[in-house]
């Protein structure tokens, strides 16, 4: 689970933290709650997906994700779900470039 913390803050806390920052603010989002956002969501995920089945997991963590988006940002309900909808629409599109780059190394023999 520590490791998956460590990527979490690598590699989402930047990415909420920036979209978060577009919508609500640089006095709102602060990089460290963003970080808190993912410690806590990975946390309390784990913690969830251990004792619950996995549909209702899903609903919970969505619901628990947003709230913490709502909590640290300080922003309502609407809000942390377009933050939360645009943070995956980035990370998908970072994962995406990045997987392009790596099939195109792997293509060129490196």
């Amino acid at each position: 689970m520590l490791i998956q913390i460590i990527v979490g803050i690598i590699v989402v806390a930047p990415i909420l933290w920036l979209v978060g920052r577009a919508l609500v603010g640089k006095e709102k989002a602060k990089f460290t709650d963003a970080i808190w956002i993912v410690v806590l969501g990975t946390v309390i995920g784990a913690v969830v997906g251990t004792f619950v089945g996995s549909l209702i997991s899903a609903v919970i963590m969505f619901v628990v994700w947003l709230a913490l988006i709502k909590h640290f940002f300080d922003c309502g309900w609407l809000k942390a779900f377009v933050i939360a909808v645009i943070a995956v629409i980035v990370f998908i599109i970072i994962v995406a470039i990045l997987a392009i780059i790596g099939i195109g190394i792997i293509a060129l023999g490196f």
